[in-house]
Parts: C-alpha cells; structure tokens; sequence
C-alpha cells in the first residue's frame, strides 16, 4: 500500500511540475464540476474576500465579474451577508472542517436547498489564510426526505388510528406492532401482544383456515377470511373478519399486515334476521320458511340413500271457537303450550313446524308405518291433558293427517298436500284422530279444487275484475263515491260472485294477496281519476278480517298512496264487526289507520254480536246498514225500527250513514227522509266498470 502511494504522489508531482498541465487540469476540474466552488482570502480581522469562484458558483450567486478582492458586505445583500461571515468565523474559531446548510428562495418561486462544507487552509505558521467552501445542491434529497417523512407519518396516521385492528407479523406469525384499536377489539391482556404469536389468539377451531391464509401471504398474495372467531380477553370468543396483506421489501415478503375488523354484532344481526326469518316469533319453532329449506334437503338425502320419512299435517280442534270466545292472548297462549307439549314427545329423528294460525307439521326422518303410529298416538295422547288458564281448564283435542315419502309423492309440497286432505278426511269424520294419505281421497267436491287452483293463479293471470257501485247522496243526488267490489273472471266458470270464492280465499290465505292487489288497483284509479280532473271522488274497499290482522296492512296502504300520490281522504276501508273482536289490536291498527287520513267505516252494522261501546272508543266515520235490514225496512216494523235506531245513533255519535242494498224508490224516499247520508243499490246502479263510471257520473 506504501509503495503504491509513494508511486502515485511521484506521478503527481512530476504532473504538477509542467505548469501548464497543472493549470490545464485545474480548469477542467473546476470548470466541469457541478458543486459551487469558493475560495476565499482571510484578512487578518477575520475579513473573507473573494479569490476564486467557479462557473457554476458565478451564476448562482450572480457576481459581479470584479468580484475578486471583494467582501461578502461589498457585493452580497446585507441579510447574506451577515449569515456567511457568521459561518465562516465558526470556521475560523473552529479551526476545523464546518458544513451548514440553506434554504433559497430563486426569483421563479422555487425553493431551493444547498449544503456548504467550509475548509480552512493553513499557511506554514498553521496561520489559515484560505477558506474552501463546496456549496452542493441537496434539493432532491431534502424533497426525497420530505416525502418519505411524510409517507411515515401518514401510514402511522392510518394505522394508529383505524377502527380496525391492525398488526405487523414477521414470517413466523408473531406480532411486531399493534395499534390502539387492537386492544379495544380483543381486549387488554395482562401480558403484552409484542412478540407473541397471532395463532395464540384464534380459535381453535378456525386456526386451520387462519393458516392457510397466513401462508397465501407469505406466497405474496393477500388473503381474507370472512368469518373467523379470535379469542377475547375476558375468555369469549368474537367474530371477525381478517385480512393479510404482504409487506414486500425489495421484492421479497419481509412480513406481513393482519388487518382484522370485528363483525360481532353484525353476525348476532344476521342471525336474529335468520331467526326471524325461519322460527316462528310466538312459539319458537321452526316456521313454513324453514320447513321448505329443510324439505329439500331431507328429500334429496332420502333419494340418495333409499330412505323414508313421514309427513303429519295437525289442526287444533275448535281453536277458532276458543280463540273467539276467549280471545286472542289466550288463542297464543294455547298456541305456545301445544309447542311446548309437542316438543317433549320422547322421541328420536322428528322436527316440529309451525305452518301458520292453529296448524303445525311434524317431520320424522327415516321411519316406518309403524313408527309413524307411534308417534302420531304419542302426539293425541299430549291432548288428553287439560289446558289451563286463569285456573280454568279447557280441553282440546288435535286431528292429524300423515304423508309418507316416497309412496305419497317425491317432492315437498305434494307431500305437505297429501297430509293435508288426509287431514281434511279426519276433520270430516269426527276429528280427534288421525289418516293416512290414500290415492282415493279427495278434499272437498271437484269444484271447490278447481276453484282453489285457478284462485292460486288468477292474479298472474288478470283474472280479477274490480266493479264500481256508487253511493248516492241523498240530499243532492249527486255520487262522488263509489264501493269497489271484486269479481272473478274464470277461464272456464266465467264470472264467479264473491260469495263463492272469497271464502275459500279466506280459508286458504290467498285473501291476503288478492287484498293487496285490490288495494294497489284502487289506489291507482284514483290517481289516473286525479289527473284526468276528479279529485273529489272516493272508493271505498272491504277488507276482510284475515286480511285487516295482517301485520304490515297500513305499511302497504301507505306505500301505494305515497307512490301514487292520491290524497288520502279519497280512500275509505270497509271492516265487519267481527273483525274488531280483539279490541286492543283492533284500536291500534285502526288509530293507524287514521294517521294516514283515511275513512273507515263499518260494513254490516247491526248483524254482529260486538259491544256498541267500540263506537264510542273507535275512530270510526261511516256505519253501513246491511241489505238485511233495508230489504223488508217498509214491511217489517223491527227491521224499520233497527234502522231508524242505527241512523239516530250515528248522527248522535257525528257518524255518516250508507244504506246498503237500496232496491226501489220508496226505499229510496224512505232513507232521504230518515236524513241517510248515502244509499247504494239496484234501485240506483248494479255495480260497472270504469269506463261506465266515467261516462255516467263524472262532469264533463
């Protein structure tokens, strides 16, 4: 290493001895390089005068070409001045190597850093009598720092304060780094997450998946889990969702993120929304929902491996009786005592369903005939115990129909159909027992079944006719309202009266659908009747009792007369006394009613066995007197005497009144003079369609 050094100082001195090499070499060095270059002259009072600049330190400080011999105060502004020579007498005082760094502003605006390195220079009395300075641009490098300062001030904003928990592993899943909010996820532990492994706090069960993902990542791809259970502190287990993301370094993954969310309650909602949506809310079994989804399976697993299973449709027997003789809260109340009887029956491989109102549907897997008896009787024998209530015993008793897989059919609901005409040949011979499904059983007569049938599509199939039959007011003659009543156009029947079908709507449920659908048709007509001009005209629509139980019936309502935007007023609900037994529920669907500035009035008044005292306590604006009463009103001395009290008691009580079934004139005078507000009839108009409402009865 001497010797070489020794040959390269050799090398130089003999360069530096041809003068014009020397000076050859100096020019180039200082010409071309990209640092500013200084050399400066020390006076004696430690005054610094320019020697030396080179090209690029010419432009930048701009100065003057007689620089040389100049001091920083005879050519440089005062404020820079004054901050060189405080730099250069550190070195002077220093005695020693001195860098700084500026920051300039250049006229265009643009900020500009620079880093100077000041070098004294001795004479041979160790005297300095020169300073170097090598001003380099550091601009990029300061930005450079900027940005990555901010770059790490922004990843530790987003990770110190996301919701989410957030941990930093290294390749063998142990934690490096946790956020704040890890410890609000998965709480406190006594002793600290740094350097423990991840896979200590999940779930047993879920560790498996947890590292399947993990090891996803460390391939360099991220991965997620959508559900997986992490260990809280106070030893319960939370639901999560977790995310790995690769940290790559250099193109190699150094680590990885575990970004996990709590999604408890989001899972707790979820599964009371499936809660919801397959038991039933009042007795807890499973519901007609869940009974279908389970069907399916059972169904597709019996074809596989050759099994049989049993179907058994129940009906409580004359619940309808109890439910309206006691009322409703005992009706649920037996309700629930039948799901909790049928659910303690000791035996294995059968499921219970509540399939709606007074029925449930019992489900026994891999069974035999016999079985099947077994456990039918087993289920009559629960029955044979009184139901008590309010120390009061009540006996009842339950009809079963039964359906075996695959004899009886191979899908769900030709099953379900079957065990319920079996059942239905039970309730006609004397209920209490229970029948199987025999190929000769049929339910009811041939024409109820297609009835049935077409009613289930006559919907889809706009079958459904909606008729007008106006009211008329009898102190002016005019008709501004009208009772929509539906009619059933029947493919092969032709026009079939409610009488006949609306019942077996009732009976089926399908009364709830082809309500709706009236409802949906009336309010629309208002609206087209409103842009065309009559906006005074209201229709009026019966709802049946069924249908007037129906949770979410004033939701609907509101719904078509929002989407519609027909004023409210313009619709009034027609319900039966009957319909109102159950006083409580009655009030407050009828309250809610109001609020939604509809009229209600109570159709066939007089013929139910209600108290009068709903008159006083029900927001009611109409009473209908039924047909019953108008027909022999001029012959029959009682029958005058009902209606006259009806229309007394409702103009004493700020009611409306409309006589029903009006069908000659001296009805017609008879009710005028008793001051009715309205009658409708035959005498006035059989109930048409719309177009003949719209050229009869609106003014042109």
């Amino acid at each position: 290493m001497e010797k070489r050094k020794g040959t390269i100082g050799r090398n130089l001195k003999s360069i530096m001895n041809n003068e014009k090499m020397e000076n050859d070499i100096f020019q180039i060095i200082l010409k071309y390089i990209e640092d500013l270059i200084y050399i400066m002259k020390v006076d004696n009072n430690n005054t610094f005068r320019y020697l030396y600049a080179n090209e690029n330190a010419l432009k930048q400080a701009m100065l003057i070409p007689e620089y040389i011999g100049k001091t920083f105060h005879e050519i440089l502004p005062e404020h820079i001045a004054v901050h060189l020579q405080d730099k250069y007498e550190g070195v002077i005082k220093s005695r020693s190597v001195f860098s700084f760094q500026d920051r300039v502003t250049l006229p265009s605006g643009q900020e500009v850093y620079s880093e100077s390195i000041l070098t004294p220079i001795f004479d041979e009395e160790n005297v300095i009598r020169y300073v170097v300075s090598i001003t380099r641009d550091i601009t990029n490098r300061v930005n450079e720092n900027k940005k990555l300062i901010e770059s790490t001030e922004r990843y530790k904003s987003l990770v110190d304060h996301n919701m989410d928990a957030v941990m930093s592993l290294d390749l063998k899943g142990n934690i490096l780094h946790a956020n704040p909010s890890t410890e609000n996820i998965i709480g406190k532990y006594e002793e600290p997450l740094i350097d423990r492994s991840i896979f200590n706090l999940i779930d047993d069960s879920d560790v498996d998946n947890f590292r399947n993902i993990f090891q996803e990542t460390l391939n360099g791809k991220p991965s997620e889990l959508m559900e997986c259970k992490i260990k809280h502190k106070d030893n319960r287990n939370i639901s999560v969702h977790v995310k790995t993301v690769p940290i790559i370094v250099s193109e190699e993954v150094s680590g990885i993120f575990a970004i996990i969310k709590d999604i408890t309650e989001q899972i707790n909602y979820h599964q009371m929304m499936k809660h919801m949506a397959y038991f039933d809310q009042l007795t807890g079994l499973p519901n007609r929902s869940s009974l279908k989804e389970d069907l399916t399976n059972i169904v597709s697993k019996a074809n596989e491996i050759k099994q049989h299973f049993a179907i058994m449709y129940l009906d409580l027997d004359r619940f309808k009786f109890l439910n309206d003789t006691l009322g409703h809260n005992v009706g649920d109340e037996v309700l629930i005592q039948v799901a909790h009887r049928l659910k303690s029956i000791d035996v294995r491989g059968y499921t219970i369903y509540r399939q709606g109102g007074d029925e449930f549907i019992v489900l026994l897997e891999n069974t035999t005939v016999e079985k099947s008896s077994l456990l039918a009787d087993m289920i009559l024998d629960v029955f044979k115990m009184p139901f008590t209530f309010s120390q009061q015993e009540y006996f009842m008793t339950t009809s079963i129909g039964i359906s075996c897989f695959p004899n009886d059919g191979i899908d769900g609901e030709t099953l379900i159909k079957n065990a319920d005409t079996a059942l239905y040949q039970v309730k006609e011979r004397g209920k209490g027992h229970y029948q199987y499904y025999r190929k000769d059983m049929k339910k009811g007569t041939s024409q109820t079944m297609l009835l049935e049938t077409g009613l289930r599509k006559s919907i889809e199939r706009d079958e459904l006719v909606l008729l007008y039959q106006p009211q008329i007011d009898l102190l002016t003659g005019e008709t501004t309202s009208f009772e929509a009543l539906i009619r059933w156009n029947h493919p092969e029947l032709g026009f079939i009266s409610p009488g006949e079908f609306i019942p077996l709507a009732e009976e089926t449920g399908l009364i709830i659908p082809i309500g709706e659908w009236v409802i949906e048709k009336v309010c629309k007509k208002l609206r087209d009747w409103k842009e065309a001009g009559y906006s005074d005209i209201s229709i009026a629509v019966n709802l049946s009792p069924r249908q007037f139980q129906q949770p979410g019936l004033v939701n609907y309502i509101e719904r078509n007369i929002l989407t519609n935007k027909i004023d409210s007023n313009n619709l009034e609900f027609e319900i039966t006394e009957g319909a109102i037994q159950d006083s409580k529920e009655a009030l407050h669907t009828l309250a809610e009613l109001k609020k939604l500035g509809v009229k209600v009035a109570v159709d066939d008044f007089g013929t139910g066995y209600s108290s009068l005292s709903y008159l006083k306590y029900f927001p009611i604006d109409t009473l209908k007197i039924d047909q019953s009463f108008v027909r022999e009103v001029l012959q029959d001395k009682k029958d005058m005497a009902i209606t006259t009290t009806i229309i007394h008691l409702a103009q004493s009580l700020g009611l409306s009144v409309v006589a029903e079934g009006v069908e000659d004139e001296k009805q017609a005078i008879f009710f005028k003079k008793m001051k009715c507000d309205k009658a409708q009839g035959y005498f006035f108009s059989r109930p048409i369609n719309e177009e003949t409402v719209e050229a009869h009865y609106f003014k042109k």
